[in-house]
C-alpha cells in the first residue's frame, strides 16, 4: 500500500468517528496551547525584566549600604546591628576610579506635596545631576537638577510629569512654589513621561538634590550610588575600584555591596528561565495525558473493527501494514491537534499580549519546537500498543468477530 493511500485509509477512519476524533484532537490541542501560552508568560516575565534593568541606564556599577551574605542577609542583622552608612564624601571618593564617567547618588523617602489647598503623598528622590544622563532620562519642560557642589541643598525640585498635570493643570508650572514635606522648593523642571521602572512611576516622582532629601528625611546615609563606567570593557575594574575605594574609607570593613548591572540581569534570567521551563514542562504533563487517552480510545477501535482488520489481513494485508494504518491515525490525530493547538497558544498570548501591553509575551521557539515534538512523540509512542494488538489478530478470527 502506497503512503497516499495509507493517508486516505487512516483519514477515512477518522472521518468515521467524528465525535471521537475531535474529542482526541481537542485533548491534544489543549495540551499544546497550555505548553506555548505559560512559556510565553514566563518569556515575557524574563524580557520585562530585562527592559526594566535596561531602563536603569547602561554599563551601570551600583554600591549598596551592607554586605550581602550567601543567606541573603548582613552580617550584623542577627545582632541588631546596622550596616555603616554611604555618605556623599564617600560618593565623591568614587570619582577617584579612572574606570568611572559619572555617578549619581540616591536617596528615596515620602513627603506629602502641597500646592495651595492640593496635597499628594509622593515618592521623593534625592539625587545629583548627573542622573538625568545616568539613567537616560529626558525632560518635558525646564531644566534638571543644577551642577554645582553635592552638599547644596538648594530649594528646586523637579515634577513627573503626572504631578505637574495634577498640581498645575495647564498652567505654567516651571519658576512655581510648592510646599514638600515642612519646605518650599521651587519647581525648575518637569520630567517627559518614562512610565514604570523597577517600582517606581518616574510620571509621579519629584526629584530634589540630594542635601535637600537629606535634610528633608534628616538621614546622612545614601540609599545607593549609581557608577556609570566609560565603557563595558571597564566594568570589572570599576566594580573593583569602588570595592577598593570603600574599603579604605571604612577603616578596612567591607561592608557594603557593589554589584554590576550585568550580574543582576544573569542572575535573572537564569531564575526565570528556569521557572519557565519549569512551568512548560508542568503544562507537557497535559500532552502526556492526551496520549494516554489516544491508546485507550485506539485499543477501543481496534475491539470495534475486528472484522475490518480481518478482511485487510484476509486480503493479504501483513501485520507490518496493519501497524502503520494506526500510526497514520495517530500521526493525523496528534499533527491536526499539534496545529489547532499551537493556533490556539498563539491566540491567546496575542489576547494577553493586548490586555497588558507593557507585557512582552511571546512564546520562545524552543517551546514551540518541544510541544509540537511531545505531542507527536506522545501521540505515535502511544499507538505502538493498539497497532501491535490489530496486527497480532488472527485473519480468521477476526472475519468472525471473535
Amino acid at each position: 500500500m502506497r503512503l497516499t493511500d495509507t493517508i486516505q485509509f487512516a483519514s477515512s477512519s477518522l472521518r468515521g468517528s467524528p465525535t471521537r476524533t475531535v474529542l482526541m484532537m481537542l485533548a491534544m490541542s489543549i495540551g499544546v496551547a497550555a505548553v506555548v501560552v505559560l512559556t510565553a508568560l514566563g518569556e515575557g516575565a524574563r524580557r520585562y525584566v530585562v527592559n526594566q534593568f535596561s531602563s536603569l541606564g547602561t554599563n551601570l556599577v551600583i554600591v549598596l549600604p551592607g554586605r550581602t551574605e550567601t543567606a541573603g542577609v548582613g552580617p550584623g542583622m542577627m545582632t541588631g546591628q546596622t550596616p555603616r552608612d554611604i555618605t556623599l564624601d564617600d560618593a565623591e571618593a568614587l570619582l577617584r576610579s579612572p574606570a568611572v564617567s559619572r555617578i549619581a547618588a540616591l536617596t528615596v523617602g515620602s513627603a506629602t506635596l502641597s500646592l495651595d489647598a492640593l496635597n499628594r503623598d509622593v515618592v521623593v528622590l534625592g539625587s545629583t545631576p548627573s542622573l538625568l544622563e545616568v539613567r537616560h532620562m529626558k525632560m518635558a519642560l525646564g531644566r534638571f537638577l543644577p551642577p554645582g557642589d553635592i552638599h547644596d541643598s538648594a530649594s528646586v525640585c523637579v515634577l513627573g510629569i503626572k504631578l505637574k498635570q495634577e498640581l498645575f493643570g495647564n498652567d505654567q508650572a516651571v519658576g512655581q512654589w510648592v510646599r514638600l514635606g515642612d519646605r518650599r522648593f521651587r519647581v525648575i523642571g518637569v520630567m517627559a513621561s518614562q512610565g514604570e521602572s523597577m517600582g517606581f512611576n518616574t510620571d509621579e516622582v519629584v526629584i530634589v538634590p540630594v542635601a535637600s532629601a537629606h535634610q528633608l528625611f534628616n538621614t546622612s546615609g545614601l540609599f545607593r550610588v549609581l557608577l556609570e563606567a566609560k565603557n563595558r570593557d571597564y566594568i570589572e575594574q570599576l566594580k573593583h575600584d569602588a570595592e577598593e575605594i570603600m574599603f579604605q574609607r571604612h577603616s578596612g570593613d567591607r561592608d557594603v555591596t557593589v554589584i554590576t548591572q550585568d550580574a543582576i540581569l544573569a542572575t535573572f534570567d537564569r531564575i526565570l528561565m528556569a521557572l519557565t521551563m519549569a512551568v512548560g514542562g508542568i503544562a507537557a504533563i497535559s500532552l502526556a495525558v492526551a496520549g494516554v487517552l489516544i491508546m485507550n480510545v485506539m485499543l477501543i477501535a481496534v475491539a470495534q473493527r475486528v472484522k475490518e482488520i480481518g478482511l485487510l489481513k484476509a486480503l493479504g494485508a501483513p501485520g507490518r501494514q496493519i501497524r502503520n494504518l494506526f500510526f497514520a491515525e495517530a500521526v493525523l490525530l496528534s499533527g491536526i491537534g499539534c496545529l489547532a493547538g499551537l493556533a490556539l497558544g498563539y491566540l491567546g498570548s496575542a489576547v494577553i499580549g493586548q490586555i497588558y501591553p507593557n507585557f512582552p509575551v511571546s512564546p520562545p521557539w524552543w517551546s514551540v519546537l518541544a510541544a509540537s515534538a511531545t505531542a507527536l512523540g506522545t501521540g505515535i509512542l502511544f499507538s505502538v500498543w493498539p497497532a501491535r494488538r490489530a496486527a497480532r489478530l488472527d485473519p480468521v478470527a477476526a472475519l468472525a468477530g471473535k
